[in-house]
């Protein structure tokens, strides 16, 4: 998975699945998993504008290893942001 972020005031997300992932049912289960594992993890985020890219492996992803990604995602956007402000 991939993220891109621009900073902001408020927070938003965008999630992009292409086609490489399946069929345009599995592409928006994909995306609908993605948006929730999100949610869940909302507070780990800082405010800003993010594009979540999801790799076709993701779709053999379980829940739990989904929510790690996610989580990973948050960490790394968390560490850029705070060098930018060094």
């Amino acid at each position: 998975m991939a993220v891109r972020y621009v900073s902001g005031e408020n927070l938003e997300f965008a999630y992009s699945v292409g086609r490489p992932a399946g069929n345009a049912v599995q592409r928006n289960r994909l995306r609908r998993r993605l948006r929730g594992a999100v949610a869940i993890e909302l507070d780990l985020f800082p405010s800003g504008a993010y594009l979540v890219s999801a790799a076709p492996s993701a779709q053999t992803m379980t829940t739990g290893e989904l929510g790690q990604a996610v989580r990973a995602l948050a960490h790394r956007v968390n560490q850029f942001v705070e060098e930018g402000t060094k």
